[in-house]
């Protein structure tokens, strides 16, 4: 593995905000208190955490989508086809509640995670997109746990 080029690293660690930020409002009443005055009950807590995340997972469907532009044939079909779960499963798992929500979510997000393996084992990936991936995800899915857990 070779190392994570810095502007991915950094805009993708800038992009577990509004995880980290639920999560700690999850965990702080008075953060939460004031998270809810200065920007809005909906950018707090599990709210902010749960429309980010279907979000996030949606926009990683378009980047599996574009590596299976690298592959021909079969594999080439089944990356399209592969590439369209995130999004589907954010559309369809995260209604019923902010708990199921946040339970789906954190499981959308191991399976991109496993997604993104064999999109990298097909060589469809930057050599360095695992160690980024694991990263992210280990965070989002330790963030979702907390609003799950509390």
């Amino acid at each position: 593995m070779t190392r994570i080029p810095r502007a991915p690293l950094i805009l993708g660690l800038a992009g577990l905000t509004p995880f980290v930020w639920g999560a700690a409002t999850v965990v702080s009443n008075d953060l939460a208190a004031l998270g809810a005055e200065v920007l809005g009950p909906r950018f707090i807590g599990p709210y902010v955490q749960l429309f980010y995340g279907s979000v996030i997972l949606s926009f990683m469907s378009g980047v599996l989508w574009g590596f299976a532009t690298k592959a021909t044939g079969a594999q080439a079909a089944t990356g399209y086809t592969l590439s369209v779960i995130p999004a589907l499963w954010a559309f369809f798992m995260t209604g019923g509640g902010p708990t199921s929500a946040a339970t789906n979510l954190l499981f959308g997000f191991a399976g991109l995670l496993m997604l993104d393996f064999a999109f990298a084992q097909w060589g469809l990936t930057p050599t360095w997109w695992m160690r980024l991936r694991v990263l992210l995800t280990a965070i989002v899915v330790a963030c979702l746990g907390i609003t799950v857990i509390l």
